[in-house]
């Protein structure tokens, strides 16, 4: 390169340089924007897809495209696209089944909060409308799916958020199909680790990555994984065009927290069944909602369609006679377990659905949904089990 003036220095110098012949061990971190050709034409058959590359990071990035790569393979799936977070994958993921005026979604009654309030306030002023079942009951779904006008996508969580119904998803994807709608399964309770809901029927399975894929923390971010690899190119459209992009930062701290997710898992889940098992026995709780517990109403479905005999991190509970004011002197008193709005990292959270998750929802739809006043979500972390329960224990007694 020719010598520059130090104006033109600063911007230009140390760029193009040639790629070392040796191979970073871990996928880097590219932050650039756009990327440059040597000659003309090479662009022009990247943007024609002639060729393979990057030209703008809206259309694709590799730090991106590396965690793609494994969260396709993880769900079993021909391809992923990542997103800037949960919502935004699910919003791609009802955007890629063309919903249109006069089109119906039946969604679980047993559900995330926020999924009913993108299908209301963004798709309902579209036309679209939305009908609520309980998909852990076979009859009534059923019934549900074949109401007119018939349902062009059946939207559930297999692990459902906060009370971990549990949903036969090959079932659910037989009715669902059989009636011409699009199964799309929100898997971010379970994870891949847990469960894989396209090996039994489901056609687009989201995540948002903030959660147990990540596990720390310190990122937030979505993916939809689709089934049939046809689905894959009009899902990059929707990306490229709506622009909910994740960054190459985040995308390299979901790929490292992928890394651990396994290991992560293990002990997680470990600690979840010991603490729900706990929980049950103590005289303050009502109700432990865990399906690693065999008196939860899906425990037998449970231990058949989960994966690694174990039942996921998530559990929620009751405290028996408990209002907001009881349950807040609870989660106040917690020394170790934190009071936060998220679940699936690596330290063990708490949540009060009725003030958070659920809280758009009015008193009425949640307690048809089964959230009362007293339940309490407890996202189980990897510290060492003792004192989890003792932190448990010595929060209960402030209760009174």
């Amino acid at each position: 390169m020719a010598a520059y003036s130090f104006d033109t220095e600063v911007v230009h110098g140390g760029e193009g340089l040639p790629v070392s012949p040796g191979l970073p061990s871990l996928t880097p971190i590219y932050a650039s924007s756009t990327y440059r050709y040597s000659q003309m034409s090479e662009m022009d058959a990247v943007f024609g897809g002639e060729q393979q590359g990057y030209v703008y990071q809206r259309y694709g990035n590799p730090t991106l495209t590396a965690l793609e790569v494994v969260l396709a393979r993880l769900d079993n799936g021909s391809d992923a696209v990542v997103f800037s977070s949960g919502m935004a994958a699910l919003h791609a993921a009802l955007l890629l089944c063309e919903l249109q005026a006069g089109d119906t979604v039946l969604l679980a009654r047993s559900t995330y909060g926020a999924t009913l309030g993108l299908l209301n306030q963004i798709f309902g002023p579209l036309g679209v409308v939305v009908r609520l079942a309980d998909f852990s009951d076979h009859a009534a779904l059923e019934a549900a799916l074949q109401q007119q006008p018939l349902p062009r996508v059946a939207l559930f969580e297999p692990l459902s958020n906060p009370l971990l119904q549990v949903a036969d998803v090959y079932t659910v994807s037989k009715l669902a199909h059989s009636v011409g709608a699009t199964v799309i399964a929100d898997n971010t309770f379970a994870s891949p680790y847990v469960l894989q809901p396209l090996d039994l029927g489901a056609d687009i399975v989201v995540h948002s990555a903030t959660k147990f894929l990540s596990g720390h923390g310190d990122v937030t971010g979505g993916v939809v994984v689709v089934k049939d690899a046809e689905r894959a190119t009009a899902l990059r459209t929707i990306s490229k065009l709506v622009g909910a992009i994740l960054s190459p930062f985040d995308a390299h701290l979901i790929h490292r927290g992928v890394k651990t997710l396994a290991l992560r898992m293990e002990r997680q889940c470990q600690n979840a069944l010991a603490v729900a098992r706990w929980l049950s026995q103590q005289p303050a709780i009502a109700v432990v909602n865990y399906p690693g517990l065999a008196g939860h109403p899906q425990h037998a479905l449970a231990s058949v369609q989960l994966c690694r005999g174990q039942f996921g991190a998530i559990m929620s509970f009751e405290v028996k006679g408990g209002d907001k004011a009881a349950v807040f002197r609870f989660m106040d008193a917690l020394k170790l377990i934190i009071p936060v709005t998220t679940l699936g990292d690596v330290y063990s959270e708490v949540l009060y659905p009725p003030m958070s998750s659920h809280r758009d929802w009015s008193p009425k739809q949640r307690q048809q949904a089964g959230i009362g006043e007293g339940l309490v979500r407890l996202s189980v972390g990897i510290e060492h089990i003792d004192d989890i329960l003792a932190d448990l224990k010595q929060a209960l007694a402030a209760i009174g």
